[in-house]
């Protein structure tokens, strides 16, 4: 029974805490429950026939993730990488993917109460919004991270992941 409730307050931790990313004068956030760690923009392998968005596969200490532009994803113009440029390497679906943000912004807690649902705007983008989170700075459009990507790019993602682990083991 204690072990139960250590495991609650732990999970609870996380709850509607949010890490928070700029593309351009937007600010988003996702669940810190998804991200795994940020890293600095690195040498990018470019991977043939996948969209636009996907700039290619990274090497990290071994894994091989697949790499999202953010910008690209929402439709907007490509910008040339700075050194506050990030990966933010989150966890969907058991698949490591890195999405490449202009900047990281810091961790806001953001409770229930203060979100609101996105307007009904009929636009692409915003089937990846969850809700419009209020804070003193101003709002926080939030991702829902299980729209992010189609299943179509979740089998690509795999087969990506799955083809680099074939060589892997092939090479060894």
């Amino acid at each position: 029974m204690d072990d139960e409730k250590v495991f609650q307050e732990e999970e609870d931790t996380q709850k509607d805490k949010y890490l928070t990313f700029s593309l351009g004068e937007e600010v988003y956030g996702i669940d810190i429950k998804v991200v795994i760690e940020i890293i600095g923009i690195q040498k990018i392998t470019v991977v043939p026939e996948v969209p636009e968005y996907v700039r290619g596969i990274i090497n990290l200490r071994g894994k091989i993730i697949p790499v999202v532009d953010m910008r690209l994803r929402f439709k907007r113009d490509f910008r040339e990488y700075t050194d506050r440029t990030c990966i933010v390497v989150i966890e969907v679906n058991g698949v490591l993917i890195g999405l490449i943000v202009d900047g990281v912004s810091e961790v806001l807690d953001i409770t229930e109460k203060n979100v609101v649902p996105p307007p009904d705007l009929k636009a692409s983008q915003n089937k990846y919004i969850r809700g419009i989170g209020k804070t003193e700075e101003g709002v926080v459009l939030l991702l829902d991270w299980m729209k992010l990507f189609s299943e179509d790019d979740q089998e690509m993602f795999d087969e990506m992941n799955a083809d680099t682990a074939e060589n892997r083991e092939a090479a060894e």
